[in-house]
């Protein structure tokens, strides 16, 4: 048992796929939400968006994200708890970051349309 997870490709190949399959979830939800939101411009859509229908696929991500950068840290040469510990870290750092963006965004996109979000407006007023 021990020759299957030194190094632990097994772990890493795993991370990657859980981290790829949460995030396809997480797009599928997040695209078909804000086409709805396009067709009825109700707030409530947007809302919804930070409720379980979302996050589940984000921790998703997350988890296979933290199952990657561990058993990756863990093939360098980093003892396998410490590379846990390391990007558990940067994980959810990096997490809470990620999320907090996309609340601000889904509150200006509810708040301006999508008129609000346009990148091009921004660059030419700097």
């Amino acid at each position: 048992m021990a020759g299957l997870f030194d190094p632990p490709i097994v772990l890493l190949l795993a991370g990657l796929f859980i981290g790829l399959t949460c995030g396809r979830a997480f797009e599928a939800t997040l695209k078909e939400k804000v086409q709805e939101w396009s067709r009825t411009k109700s707030t409530r859509v947007l809302s919804e968006l930070r409720g379980p229908q979302l996050f589940i696929p984000y921790l998703g991500i997350c988890a296979g994200i933290w199952l990657f950068l561990s058993s990756g840290l863990w093939t360098y040469g980093f003892p396998a708890q410490a590379s846990g510990i390391i990007s558990l870290g940067l994980t959810i750092a990096t997490a809470v970051l990620i999320w907090t963006q996309l609340g601000k965004l889904l509150t200006i996109l509810a708040k301006g349309g999508s008129q609000a979000l346009d990148l091009d407006a921004l660059e030419a007023k700097e």
